[in-house]
């Protein structure tokens, strides 16, 4: 097992910007990837397995929910350091980070903004603390980039919603014990609902044969005639709207953890380059190498100062969602390109366990098609920029 050596690139003293807290939060989560996840990834990777071990830990450094109130058990954070913790948890690994950021944005957040008092009080401490582990239900087998056209359905049935359909592709789903899942009324409006395992007819069979997030635990949601007490429905907001809301916070949570990935993959290569000699010299004193590394530097530090200003906007409520989805395309793009640079720097060895590298790259091929792919982004912003719908 080798030591985990990481120190965090700030080439433009970004850490200025930074208050106390902020610096406090992150370095705590730091420790602790270095401590709890470091050690252990690689063989839960290698066995496609999620470390259900880290859930305690992940909520004792304030990874679930970290801007919920505390009245709710939350950590009452700003968003800066919300993205501060999703960058150094993603920094131990892509999965690790996947299970904090639907932990928080995608089940408690809607919990929070579109639930009442009632389910706040009922599922968000027990969230917060990991007692309880939460996924969303979106995605469905033929609709992902368009989630519109979900069928999944409830209709009143008088005391009682009867739910009908199924999503793919859900993180957290195999242990979750509760989801929060869209679906349509009878008439068509998209709204939440909560759902708790152990309801009939509702069943989360695990997705096998991943190459990416292998230490993610991924799944289905099946809903066959599934009875849902009709104080489960989120009741303050519905539409596409309320899920896509969703998709904001998670989306900016990415913007940040995908920088994690690429500092840890650029950190690995610059420090192998010192070490690796070839005709007589590190291979770091070689101008391709420096080329390499030079750039990695510069993609991780344009990155910092775009999430970091999208941190501020958040704070301040100004943020919009297509800053947000720029930041998400940009920094995942960037993380996967300096994961594939960082991969051919360190050749053969790359490819094993051993480094880091080639387990960011694989799995970064998730995180750049999940919370909105590539292209899909690139055309939110093109209808930001000219106000023509490409979607139509």
């Amino acid at each position: 097992m080798k030591p985990d050596l990481f120190e965090a690139p700030d080439y433009y003293n970004l850490d200025e910007l930074l208050t106390d807290e902020h610096k406090l939060v992150r370095d705590a989560a730091r420790e602790w990837v270095k401590r709890e996840v470091s050690p252990i990834i690689e063989d839960y990777a290698q066995k496609a397995e999620f470390p259900m071990q880290i859930i305690n830990g992940l909520a004792e450094i304030g990874a679930f929910g970290p801007y919920i109130p505390m009245e709710y058990g939350g950590a009452g954070l700003d968003q800066i350091s919300y993205g501060l913790i999703m960058q150094e948890i993603e920094r131990g690994d892509s999965g690790v980070r996947s299970t904090a950021s639907v932990q928080s944005s995608l089940v408690m957040y809607p919990i929070w903004k579109y639930g009442n008092e009632e389910q706040r009080q009922k599922y968000l401490p027990k969230l917060a603390s990991g007692e309880w582990v939460g996924c969303f239900g979106l995605t469905e087998p033929d609709h992902g980039s368009n989630p519109a056209g979900m069928v999944t359905n409830f209709k009143d049935m008088g005391d009682h919603y009867l739910l009908n359909g199924a999503k793919m592709w859900i993180s957290n789903a195999p242990f979750a014990q509760v989801a929060v899942v869209w679906a349509k009324d009878e008439a068509g409006r998209i709204h939440g609902l909560i759902v708790e395992r152990g309801m009939e007819g509702f069943s989360t069979p695990e997705t096998h044969n991943k190459w990416s997030l292998r230490a993610s635990a991924t799944g289905e949601l099946i809903f066959d005639n599934v009875k849902v007490p009709k104080e489960n429905l989120l009741p303050n907001k519905s539409g596409l709207g309320a899920p896509l809301g969703c998709l904001d916070s998670a989306r900016y949570g990415i913007a940040w953890g995908a920088i994690g990935a690429a500092m840890d993959c650029y950190d690995t290569a610059l420090r192998y380059s010192k070490e690796r000699m070839q005709f007589g010299k590190p291979i770091g004193q070689f101008q391709l190498q420096q080329k390499k590394l030079a750039e990695m530097i510069t993609e991780i530090t344009k990155a910092q100062l775009l999430t970091w200003r999208l941190g501020v906007l958040r704070n301040d409520g100004k943020a919009t969602s297509a800053q947000i989805s720029m930041a998400k395309r940009n920094n995942v793009d960037m993380a996967i390109n300096i994961a594939r640079e960082a991969r051919q720097m360190l050749g053969g060895m790359g490819i094993t366990g051993e480094y880091s590298i080639m387990r960011h790259s694989m799995n970064l091929e998730s995180v750049i098609t999940y919370e909105g792919t590539h292209d899909i982004h690139l055309l939110i912003t093109g209808l930001d920029i000219t106000g023509l719908n490409a979607f139509k």
